[in-house]
């Protein structure tokens, strides 16, 4: 971290078990300088009361009407607390899961990429095989009262779970994809870590996608 200017801030996006957290913590423990998590699942599980939750970690098919109008807002506080992070000198890790299939859709991507605007941004798509995605699910990584998600042999791969695999990298702008079912976290880490050193590479999806808002 170089004290006095802008912290890096890397979004891992992608769909639940794609092995985000992984990466994050990868990069936690051994990127120089200190990596704050301000990824979803901190967002959700210790920062949200229970009783709005999953929040920004709904679903895609606006399924939570009730919840939904304040996800754009969830959202707006994440970004802003990222925003304050970095521009205070701190590199930040964020993984996350976005999407734009609510029951009224909210571009809420655009709106976050604004509020990074002219901060440095890696934008990661993390992929993983939805075989593998399985596979992680069926080991035990759901939560009891969403064992149905593990599938079953009336419904191998629910549609829960394979409307994430369908939803989640729209559109599809990305500084780097990564793809979890063949690489190791450590190895993700380490592109990761070649990319945000490459001399000559700017990171622009970011501001690709705030710009897009001008050209609807």
């Amino acid at each position: 971290m170089n004290t006095g200017s802008a912290g890096q801030v890397v979004i891992l996006n992608g769909p639940p078990r794609s092995g985000k957290s992984s990466i994050v913590k990868v990069i936690q423990d051994t990127f120089d300088g200190p990596w704050v998590n301000l990824g979803v699942d901190v967002y959700v599980r210790e920062m949200t009361p229970s009783r709005f939750q999953p929040g920004i970690g709904v679903r895609p098919g606006g399924e939570r009407p009730d919840l939904e109008p304040l996800i754009p807002v969830f959202y707006a506080a994440l970004y802003e607390s990222i925003a304050a992070h970095s521009r205070l000198g701190l590199n930040v890790v964020v993984d996350v899961g976005h999407h734009n299939s609510y029951a009224k859709p909210a571009n809420i991507l655009v709106e976050c990429a604004q509020r990074l605007s002219g901060l440095p941004v890696l934008f990661v798509g993390v992929r993983c095989s939805i075989d593998v995605i399985m596979e992680r699910r069926r080991q035990g990584q759901v939560g009891p009262e969403n064992l149905y998600l593990a599938g079953s042999d009336q419904e191998p791969v629910p549609a829960p779970v394979l409307a994430w695999q369908h939803k989640v990298h729209i559109p599809g702008i990305y500084d780097l994809e990564i793809d979890t079912s063949s690489t190791s976290p450590q190895d993700c880490a380490a592109i990761i870590l070649q990319r945000l050193e490459g001399i000559h590479e700017r990171l622009t999806a970011f501001e690709k996608l705030a710009a897009s808002a001008n050209s609807k």
